[in-house]
């Protein structure tokens, strides 16, 4: 088991539950980083005492240098400071759990310090999949999920005999708190309304993902990436229950699945600990108590962000990357109250279809592919 980690992402919901899974595993907290929480991030400083803590924002960076100037941490701020957080000699395994593309970067400079990975940022794969896939393979490191979903399929594969032998991998979604509603039904729906997810505790940019179906379709991406299977055999079933994290089929039709309570301090914890198991804080299953589990199939043209991200994986380039920024634009847009909730997968649709792909031949042309993304979303926003 690691004795270190780097925690990118610390005050955010799967940072503070990852927190909990190493102050239990007696594991090392050489870094923590955050976007602007620097009252939790102290919290957290006083509590694990890590070498550096990196504030996103350069002002709240400063405030906190103040209110811990008593500690022995360093505080840096930007993408330089949490690159050093991902790349400390000290550090065995970055788990990254932030938002959104400041992600990407990080990621590829700890797989170029050679560090093992927990990943938590759909961003960093969705947006650089080729780049960092290629990195992790030169460098010989260690890439281990965690989102639940891939998570639940690396946890199925692992009594995999040959890699032939895989047939298809079926990801699980709760289907956010709109499942089975109509376009006409969701014409109006509020923010409050979208950030009411029916099982799972998670930031706002992700639930709203939830609802939209945007994030499976940043999950059919992953796992192109991940485990290295073409999108036609990759499915995805709605499972109200969130019980069932996700499933694979082998040639055979057998159909193996990972079932759990839905708490994310499972997969945190078995990417940390892998490949041992240790005794978990989570609760058991007991399939008395939940008695049903149910299945149905997803509705793409209502929620059009899922099949945006298919069209944009076999389009290949950077196609997957300008989905990603449309969508992390319009999300905003929508939670600042500026769009309605239907206009973000119009919007996403309408940059995938108008934004040229390229063939990325380095980390600018994923940037730049984000950067026109998310610029012709506002124009076409603002616009309306």
């Amino acid at each position: 088991m690691i004795s270190s980690i780097s925690i990118l992402g610390s005050t955010g919901s799967i940072g503070t539950q990852a927190l909990d899974v190493v102050s239990k595993l007696n594991i090392k907290v050489t870094a923590l980083a955050a976007y602007s929480n620097i009252s939790l991030l102290e919290q957290q400083v006083r509590a694990f005492k890590p070498l550096v803590a990196v504030v996103f924002s350069e002002e709240k960076a400063k405030e906190l240098k103040l209110k811990i100037k008593d500690t022995s941490t360093k505080v840096l701020s930007g993408m330089d400071g949490l690159i050093e957080a991902a790349t400390l000699p000290e550090n065995q395994l970055v788990l990254n759990s932030l938002v959104g593309m400041v992600g990407l970067k990080p990621t590829l400079a700890a797989i170029e310090a050679k560090k093992d990975i927990a990943l938590a940022n759909k961003e960093t794969l969705v947006a650089g999949g080729a780049l960092v896939m290629d990195a992790v393979r030169r460098n010989k490191v260690s890439l281990y999920p965690v989102d639940s979903e891939h998570s639940a399929i690396f946890q199925c594969l692992q009594g995999r005999p040959d890699k032939d032998s895989l047939k298809k991998i079926i990801l699980t979604a709760s289907g956010g708190p709109f499942f089975s509603k109509t376009k006409e039904e969701l014409e109006n729906v509020t923010l409050s309304q979208a950030l009411n997810h029916p099982n799972w505790s998670m930031g706002a940019k992700i639930t709203i993902d939830s609802a939209t179906m945007m994030n499976k379709g940043l999950e059919i991406i992953e796992a192109f990436w991940l485990f290295d299977v073409p999108v036609d055999s990759i499915d995805v079933v709605i499972h109200r229950e969130s019980i069932i994290h996700s499933m694979i089929m082998y040639k055979d039709n057998s159909v193996i699945a990972q079932l759990g309570v839905p708490d994310m301090r499972i997969p945190i914890q078995y990417a940390i600990t892998y490949p041992n198991r240790v005794q978990s804080p989570v609760k058991e299953l007991d399939l008395t108590e939940i008695a049903t589990m149910t299945f149905a199939k997803p509705d793409e043209k209502t929620f059009k962000c899922m099949a945006a991200c298919k069209k944009a994986l076999k389009a290949g380039g950077t196609a997957p990357a300008i989905v990603n920024g449309a969508n992390e634009a319009a999300n905003k847009l929508f939670r600042e109250n500026k769009i309605k909730f239907l206009e973000i997968g119009d919007l996403v649709e309408s940059a995938l279809n108008n934004v040229t792909a390229i063939t990325p031949k380095k980390l600018e042309d994923v940037l730049n592919s984000d950067k026109l993304a998310r610029d012709f979303v506002i124009n076409l926003a603002n616009a309306k």
